[in-house]
């Protein structure tokens, strides 16, 4: 008997005609999701502990407090209607580019590039915001579409110019992996919601025709950036020191590693940055390569976790959602490892739960809120038209 209820009050709420409460919601959250999440983050305690040479200070200490939040964060979130979200994604989108013309009038400027906003509180970096607000309005937009409208290219004109002006203004800052993280992670939602490849060919040769004029606009050291991922022994002592030392770090850690707070590439300083953009090349020469797979291991799970929501999700919204943020964390894990071991330039995209930093641990918690929350209302259904009065 309970069991029919409970299949009553599910199908009410798939058609809009109840709420789950709470609890209900609670007990659907995919808590073996949380669970490899927190294992992690974990990693990523030890390695910031480890960088401080054994202390929680100055990275360790804050870092657990940031995921704290972020936890909370992320629980509430996944308890939010997923027609919440659809009905303020464009309001969202539209906050976040505020922020990001904010940061143009009056940014702060830190390590030559201005990409804060100093709240007094805290200094946010809107770009960070921008790669949910994004992924939601573009969700949005293509929810409503059929296929005769995603074949239609002047359809597409809107989706691109909402991923062209967030692109060219973090640019401008200048940001280019968080532009590109933009491009690309806005791309897997073009194409999860029809796009046809030959569209995508199109717009890969122009792109690759424009580079040579692309070439010109770049800065200084964004160039040497390029020149010296193709030849860093050309400068080891200057621009090519970095990945020549996070190479010789990953070498050093042999299968298993020299031990935890035994890299010494780490430890006496011949690696740069290494609680932040380079911790996985420190983890790499402590843990060794079998440590280095375990944590792609975890990356992988959570990836995994990512597409099951999309999948199982009965609303083509709630599925853009998934693939928008899975693809954004993926895009996170694979830059960055593919730049500290040298398969692309230097760019400067943190580690995701891994390095140190604020405003990115955020932007992941609120991303893998949304996840949560697809998985927990994954059972409703939305019709395509809905308008505002008709969401939650």
């Amino acid at each position: 008997m309970a069991g029919q209820r409970r299949e009553v009050a599910m199908a009410r709420y798939r058609f809009g005609e109840a709420s789950l409460t709470v609890w209900q919601k609670l007990w659907h959250i995919n808590w073996l999701f949380v669970l490899v999440l927190c294992a992690t983050a974990g990693v990523g305690f030890g390695m910031l502990y480890s960088a401080a040479s054994g202390s929680l200070d100055p990275w360790a200490s804050r870092q657990m407090v940031r995921f704290a939040l972020g936890f909370m964060i992320m629980l509430v979130i996944a308890l939010i209607d997923v027609r919440i979200w659809l009905r303020y994604a464009y309001a969202i989108y539209g906050i976040g580019m505020v922020l990001l013309v904010a940061v143009e009038i009056s940014g702060t400027i830190g390590m030559g590039a201005q990409r804060w906003i100093d709240l007094g509180v805290v200094t946010v970096q809107p770009s960070e915001v921008m790669k949910i607000a994004l992924v939601l309005a573009l969700a949005r937009y293509f929810h409503g579409a059929s296929l005769d409208d995603i074949r239609n290219p002047v359809y597409l004109l809107v989706p691109l110019f909402l991923v062209a002006m967030p692109a060219a203004l973090v640019l401008r800052q200048p940001d280019l992996g968080t532009a590109l993280m933009l491009v690309l992670g806005s791309a897997a939602i073009f194409f999860a919601a029809g796009v046809g490849i030959w569209k995508f060919a199109v717009l890969i040769v122009l792109g690759l025709g424009a580079l040579p004029v692309g070439w010109q606009f770049l800065r200084e050291y964004q160039k040497q950036r390029v020149l010296t991922f193709l030849n860093p022994e050309n400068d080891p002592l200057g621009s090519g020191y970095h990945i020549i030392q996070s190479k010789i770090a990953l070498g050093s850690g042999g299968v298993f590693g020299k031990g935890f707070m035994q890299g010494t590439q780490s430890h006496l300083s011949f690696l740069p940055e290494m609680q932040t953009d380079f911790i996985f090349t420190m983890l790499a020469e402590e843990m060794g390569m079998a440590g280095a797979l375990g944590l792609i291991g975890l990356y992988t799970v959570i990836l995994a976790y990512g597409i099951y929501f999309s999948v199982r999700c009965r609303n083509q919204f709630g599925r853009l959602i998934a693939i928008g943020v899975t693809m954004t964390f993926f895009l996170y894990v694979f830059i960055n490892i593919a730049m500290v071991t040298g398969l692309i330039p230097v760019v400067g995209v943190p580690l995701p739960l891994i390095s140190y930093g604020g405003t990115a641990m955020l932007t992941l918690m609120i991303g893998f809120g949304l996840l949560l929350g697809v998985h927990v209302h994954s059972d409703v259904m939305i019709g395509r038209r809905a308008s505002g009065s008709d969401m939650a």
